[in-house]
């Protein structure tokens, strides 16, 4: 199962494309999170599932019945009502930018689940995480050194062990993501939504440890948003 066969040029091309797509939504969505309340944060990237199945409707000609369109148009009612939410807070889609940093970044990521998707019909699932796992670290060290250069004291560096942890977790959950893409009677679609609700984690950690604000107001908003996950599923 961990065996990593050889690829083509070609194929090495199709997976730097795909770790680029990958730190897009990465670079974007940590920005978010330095300068946004979680609880704002991961509601928003919790649409991402919405995106991901347009796209699988379009690309992979997935077809949608009468629970995956309530689903569909529920996700998209409350994630514009977070937009009322943010004026409260004083953040704004129209004019702050950490905002359409957080949609860049969740829209990176449906464009990357479709991405995983078609690559991963045509090459090894295991070959794909390795050399992504290492075309990771050839890309994010320019821009780590881009950011130490314009930024070094916005943005000090402090060891902790957490950080390779981040990584660690991030291999593991990739591995059972792929395997599961990898299936041929899988749905993108189905795996997006059901990989989006660990968004309940994060939004109970802001509000509990960080004791963000209007917490009542997006916890409904966030139900409404996973309601809607759940009709897609059902679907």
């Amino acid at each position: 199962m961990l065996h990593v066969p050889s690829m083509t040029a070609r194929e090495h091309w199709m997976v730097l494309l795909k770790t680029a797509i990958v730190l897009t939504s990465w670079v974007f969505n940590y920005f978010a999170l330095k300068h946004l309340p979680l609880t704002i944060v991961t509601p928003v990237r919790a649409t991402g599932p919405l995106w991901t199945l347009i796209g699988a409707l379009i690309i992979f000609g997935e077809q949608l019945n009468f629970f995956q369109w309530s689903g569909l148009l529920l996700t998209l009612f409350f994630f514009f009502r977070f937009s009322t939410v943010g004026k409260l807070e004083g953040l704004s889609f129209r004019n702050n930018k950490w905002m359409w940093f957080v949609i860049i970044g969740t829209l990176a990521g449906a464009v990357s689940a479709l991405y995983d998707k078609h690559i991963l019909r045509q090459m090894d699932r295991v070959a794909v995480q390795a050399w992504f796992s290492f075309y990771q670290v050839a890309l994010l060290l320019p821009i780590l050194w881009i950011v130490r250069r314009k930024r070094p004291s916005r943005t000090p560096f402090f060891w902790r062990w957490t950080i390779p942890l981040i990584g660690l977790f991030l291999v593991i959950a990739d591995f059972f993501y792929f395997y599961a893409i990898s299936e041929p009677e899988s749905l993108i679609s189905v795996i997006s939504a059901l990989r989006r609700s660990s968004v309940i984690v994060p939004f109970v950690f802001g509000a509990l440890m960080y004791g963000e604000k209007n917490v009542k107001k997006k916890a409904i908003y966030l139900g409404g948003i996973l309601v809607g996950i759940v009709l897609l599923l059902m679907g």
